[in-house]
């Protein structure tokens, strides 16, 4: 994934199907891929939608552990 500022990376999403029933599907590979940019944001098919907030700050908080950068 890639951010306008240039931050760039994977996000682990292994947790979303968990997070509810709209989740659920994103477990099986083939609809997970179905995913499309929809008004800047992740969704599928089925209305499940990531919020890029959400995702920039996982990226953010990953790049920083990586970095040793300590949270408060």
């Amino acid at each position: 994934m890639t951010f306008n500022d240039g931050l760039r990376g994977e996000i682990d999403c292994s947790e979303y199907p968990e997070k509810g029933p709209v989740f659920a599907p994103l477990k099986e590979p083939g609809f997970f891929r179905k995913a499309f940019i929809e008004g800047g944001t992740i969704a599928w098919p089925n209305g499940a939608d990531i919020a890029p907030e959400s995702l920039y700050e996982k990226l953010l908080q990953k790049e920083q552990n990586r970095e040793g950068v300590v949270h408060q």
